[in-house]
């Protein structure tokens, strides 16, 4: 089962592998790809309560929360306002935060300050999938070797090993990103 420190399953991966789930080079192979996968996002993944950021309003009738889903919006302040939920705002899980009772957002830098809840409880598993072939792979690939040779036989190492960015991994870190204000 993932945890906060892994993003999938060392049980899994020990599957993939043929290694024990206790491993512990499969274990820290683990964590470097659940360190990799949170660094490429920007944020947790796992549920995060109480979260406190501060937003441009940009003149727009609603921003976006940086890290979906959103599981709750604790307080708004609008230039050191609080604001009442359904009155002054209004919000999505898919993190929406919407202005009430006006059509916009002042159009102001740092203007909003919101304490809210996001991310997953139980990981997705499309990011435990990404995570889990990028362990594999680092615990597959010796360390700073691009190819060998034994005998009259050689194996050579692909690029995407090496940096870690396969098209898989590439679409599950665009798909759950941090966004930004250009997102909206």
């Amino acid at each position: 089962m993932a945890t906060d420190d892994y993003l999938a399953d060392p049980e899994e991966l020990a599957i993939l592998t043929g290694k024990p789930a206790t491993d512990p080079r499969l274990l820290q192979h683990l964590k470097n790809a659940t360190r990799r996968f949170r660094g490429a996002v920007g944020h947790k993944v796992n549920l995060v309560e109480n979260d406190e950021v501060v937003l441009d309003g940009l003149s727009r009738a609603s921003v976006l929360l940086p890290v979906w889903p959103t599981t709750a919006v604790h307080s708004v302040r609008l230039d050191g306002v609080l604001l009442a939920e359904g009155v002054g705002y209004q919000w999505s899980d898919s993190g929406v935060l919407r202005r009430l009772g006006c059509d916009r957002w002042p159009d102001r830098l740092r203007c909003l300050r919101v304490i809210y809840s996001h991310g997953w409880a139980t990981v997705p598993e499309d990011i435990a999938e990404a995570v889990l072939d990028k362990a594999a792979t680092m615990a597959a690939v010796p360390h700073g070797v691009a190819s060998k040779a034994v005998g009259g036989q050689s194996v050579t190492y692909g690029t995407q090993a090496a940096v870690g960015v396969t098209d898989q991994w590439q679409k599950c870190v665009d798909r759950y990103r941090i966004r930004t204000a250009g997102d909206a």
